[in-house]
């Protein structure tokens, strides 16, 4: 094991005007306070950057080998010199700000884009994705590309969060070491944007960029103890990212902070004529408006258990009981800020998989349990998968043979013994549907998802009880909001420990406030308010800073 080393490249710059150097601890450092740093002149974005690297180095390569980082961008340090005359601003507030993004965000440079996948090693793309573009402009150093479940966990049936063929396995850093007989870690990182939490909590970076289409956010934040937003599906551009379903795939920031994610979400929530779902886009001047510790004060929370009706509880009846206590904990906490605490159970109209919405598909996953029985999927997912996935590489993935799913399923098979760990059964089944969307299943399935999460779900929830946000433990809540195209916002919400009935160290446990179209301003106020009452967020022990 490689023992970390103190580097000049440490972020130990002198002040203007001060007598002693001043100390920035990367590890626990919010984005907010780095980016005072480099306004005051506390440190350059040169210093940051290699401090970073430094981290990864020791953290991410050595040490625990946390495994977060895919890639590095051969351009950073580069990029970080040329921006060392430029402080953060109004206009480019993320200036000299090193962040990572996801291996599924395209990036028109040096760096690869490969969703993980070894059938994509190398591809790069004609272009920055939207969103990319978007924090380029507005000052930030692309630091490197997070690892990831391969296809954001669409690949196969029972892929451990954190997988992918080309990239490995991500650990979550509050206990590295432990991992099972198959060396799949028993506190997973979360998934599908697990490289991009780990990287966050283990400040290997001051922010991060992740997606989801159900819970690839809001999991890994949940589990990392980290700050995300997963927006509205219009809010924030999607064009440039390698996709499962275009109906629910959305991207969103990973930090530390509410505050941070704020100011995240103040540069990527912009429209796009690349991306048509955005033509709708309701935003705020500034998400960092109002966020104020008295937010929760007479806010309606839904709390979807009620005593009297046990047998309807889906999201906390059967949780285990550490985390029935913090989330108990939790909610009384709201009730201390001046929340009006709503328990009512969800109409059970609005149950995910109802008539229609799912198919059968073979668990072909050698190392999975239930190998060889038919596993029910979500039918949007699998029908989106294959016109989607087909339209970026043919617009967006360059130095590739690779153009079509078939091609991947091919080279896959051709190369299984590296490529095939877990099988590819969901992309089997993604390969046998048309791929132009017109099946009648297929449309059936969209509309009676967005009847049962949203208009059934979350609206009739949400109007009969006179709502102002729905609270859900960890990430349990982050179906019916997905389907619903709905925002949610994750907030560290305590700490847990044991995992399949083995001891662990504790590890945290995030709680989610989710809400109706366009209200990521409300539901950040709500968390805001909250992270400020409990300051539950707490670093990954075992990580110095260098």
């Amino acid at each position: 094991m490689k023992k970390p080393s103190r580097r000049d490249a440490g972020i130990a710059a002198a002040a203007v005007g001060a007598e002693a150097p001043i100390t920035l601890k990367l590890d626990n450092a919010p984005m907010s306070d780095i980016a005072h740093a480099l306004a005051s002149g506390q440190v350059t974005a040169t210093a940051l950057t290699k401090t970073y690297l430094a981290r990864i180095e020791a953290y991410d390569r050595n040490g625990p080998a946390l495994n977060s980082v895919r890639a590095l961008n051969p351009d950073a340090l580069g990029i970080a010199g040329e921006l060392d005359d430029t402080k953060p601003s109004a206009k480019r507030p993320l200036a000299g700000i090193p962040i990572l993004v996801k291996d599924n965000i395209a990036t028109g440079d040096k760096q690869p884009t490969t969703a993980g996948s070894l059938a994509l090693e190398g591809a790069r793309a004609r272009r920055d994705a939207t969103i990319v573009k978007l924090l380029r402009k507005a000052g930030a150093v692309i630091l490197g590309k997070a690892n990831l479940t391969e296809f954001s966990n669409m690949l196969a049936i029972d892929m451990p969060s954190g997988y992918s063929s080309l990239g490995g396995q991500v650990k979550n850093p509050y206990a590295p070491t432990l991992m099972d007989d198959r060396g799949i870690p028993v506190v997973t990182p979360g998934g599908s944007s697990s490289g991009s939490a780990v990287a966050v909590a283990a400040g290997l970076c001051a922010a991060s960029i992740g997606t989801e289409t159900s819970g690839s956010l809001l999991f890994p934040a949940s589990q990392n103890g980290l700050v995300t937003v997963k927006p509205t599906v219009g809010l924030i551009s999607r064009a440039g990212i390698v996709p499962i379903a275009h109906s629910l795939d959305t991207a969103g920031p990973m930090t530390r902070t509410v505050r941070d994610a704020a100011l995240l979400l103040n540069v990527l929530a912009a429209k796009d004529r690349r991306d048509p779902a955005t033509e709708l886009q309701r935003r705020p001047a500034d998400y960092t408006a109002d966020l104020m510790r008295d937010a929760m004060k007479g806010a309606r929370i839904g709390v979807p258990s009620d005593p009297a009706d046990p047998l309807n509880d889906p999201y906390y009846g059967k949780l285990p009981p550490k985390s029935t206590k913090a989330t108990a904990e939790a909610i009384k906490v709201l009730e201390d800020l001046g929340a009006v605490i709503v328990r009512a159970s969800m109409p059970t109209a609005g149950w995910m998989s109802g008539p229609g919405t799912i198919m059968a598909v073979l668990n072909r996953n050698p190392l999975s349990g239930n190998k060889g029985d038919p596993v029910a999927q979500r039918i949007v997912f699998v029908y989106e998968l294959k016109r989607n996935l087909n339209l970026y590489l043919k617009d967006w993935a360059t130095n590739t043979a690779i153009r079509t799913i078939t091609d991947i399923v091919a080279f896959n098979e051709a190369n299984a013994g590296k490529a095939l760990r877990f099988g590819q059964d969901l992309f089997l089944a993604a390969n046998l549907t048309r791929g132009d969307l017109r099946e009648r299943e297929y449309k059936s399935a969209l509309a009676m998802d967005l009847l049962s999460a949203r208009t059934r779900g979350m609206d009739a929830y949400m109007n009969r009880h006179k709502l102002d946000a729905v609270l859900f433990p960890g990430s349990g809540g982050a179906a019916i909001a997905a389907r619903a195209g709905y925002p949610s916002v994750m907030v560290p919400g305590g700490f847990i420990s044991g995992a399949d009935g083995k001891d662990t160290p504790d590890y945290p446990l995030g709680v989610t406030f989710a809400g109706r179209a366009w209200s990521e301003h409300k539901l950040l106020r709500l968390a805001y308010a909250y992270e400020q009452a409990t300051n539950m967020r707490k670093p990954p022990p075992g990580l110095p800073a260098l």
